[in-house]
């Protein structure tokens, strides 16, 4: 009798937001159909993929860390492959090789549905491969090994076309694309069926969802919320300036939909949201805010801040100060503002010392 060949073994690090943890799954299910099984040690696989995140500079430089670390482990398995994927690796693209040689390919934002086969061919002829393109193509059908049997990460759309000022995403994401509501319906009801209760429906700015299909977020969350057997269904994130009623009314109105909107505000200045290029005011916020504690009176609203943004005063942080005495937030996620090169807000004029920032 023939031995059984041995197992080949994956370890995926991911880096940054939902969208990324998402897009590890359907790596992960890319990997798994040519072969490979999960491990929890980097020094036992065949292959490590770094998925990464570029929205700070301090994300880079874990990343850069970790491609050191693994450089000693391909010393001991010259064999090992070791491959860079998502916003750093779009952003960077073969400056990656040129900096660490040992890594095998790069590979951009929009590829997610060519793994498998550049794998398999590394494996054949080793090289080194980068292939950044981001084209409007959306592959579906793919392999999916989600991480929790219980919810499940849906993105609905990919990219982004506001380009806030301190925010690399639509560079390195692209223009908005979104999926067809049948295959969001599709995947969502595979998820219930294989043992998921809750699904997040995931975008850079959910709704603007369907924009380009003619379509529109608060239909799809409705369509969603009717899928037989789902119990509760989330999403992430909301832009401020393009919450409709229509999706209050939908939250308001559906069976399954949790009463918990993400609403980040940003700050509570008008000069500095305009100069974020956020596209509302703090008077803005207050009405969309107003619209949902009257329709929805149980919801959770939270937030994100971002505290010294370029040019910001005394005055502007009271503002911000004010507005969340004001608007009462269930919670917030506070960050103080970090250069990223490559966005406008990098070269303003007024950056802001590191010790005011922190106080």
């Amino acid at each position: 009798m023939g031995t059984m060949p041995a197992k080949k073994r994956m370890k995926i690090l991911s880096y940054g937001c939902q969208m990324n943890a998402a897009d590890s799954e359907r790596m992960a299910g890319e990997l798994r159909a040519v072969g490979y099984e999960p491990t929890e040690a980097a020094e036992d696989a065949d292959l490590i993929l770094i998925n990464t995140c570029c929205v700070r500079e301090s994300a880079e430089d874990r990343v850069y860390g970790k491609i050191g670390e693994v450089k000693g482990l391909k010393r001991k398995n010259p064999g090992l492959i070791f491959g860079i994927t998502g916003c750093m690796a779009q952003k960077e693209g073969e400056r990656l090789l040129h900096r660490a040689p040992h890594i095998d390919f790069v590979l951009g934002t929009n590829k997610i549905h060519t793994l498998g086969a550049l794998v398999r061919e590394i494996e054949e002829e080793r090289g080194q491969h980068v292939d950044t393109e981001l084209s409007g193509e959306m592959a579906e059908g793919l392999s999916i090994a989600r991480g929790s049997e219980i919810s499940a990460w849906i993105p609905i759309m990919y990219g982004c076309d506001n380009f806030c000022t301190y925010c690399i995403v639509p560079y390195v994401r692209g223009r908005e694309r979104s999926r067809r509501v049948e295959d969001i319906l599709r995947e969502a009801a595979e998820a219930v069926r294989g043992g998921c209760r809750e699904v997040t429906l995931l975008g850079q700015n959910v709704n603007s969802y369907g924009g380009d299909r003619g379509e529109d977020f608060a239909g799809l969350l409705s369509r969603v919320d009717s899928v037989p057997g789902i119990r509760r269904v989330r999403f992430m994130t909301s832009h401020p300036k393009d919450l409709s009623p229509r999706v209050i009314e939908a939250i308001r109105d559906g069976e399954h939909i949790c009463e918990h909107i993400h609403l980040p505000v940003q700050h509570g200045s008008d000069r500095i949201l305009a100069a974020m290029n956020r596209g509302y005011t703090p008077a803005d916020y207050r009405r969309q805010a107003r619209r949902i504690r009257e329709a929805l009176p149980g919801a959770s609203l939270t937030t994100d801040l971002i505290v010294g943004f370029p040019g910001e005063t005394e005055e502007d942080f009271s503002a911000t100060l004010d507005f969340l005495r004001e608007i009462r937030f269930d919670a917030a996620y506070t960050f103080i503002y970090s250069k990223r090169s490559g966005t406008p807000a990098a070269d303003m004029d007024d950056q802001v010392e590191e010790p005011v920032k922190r106080r």
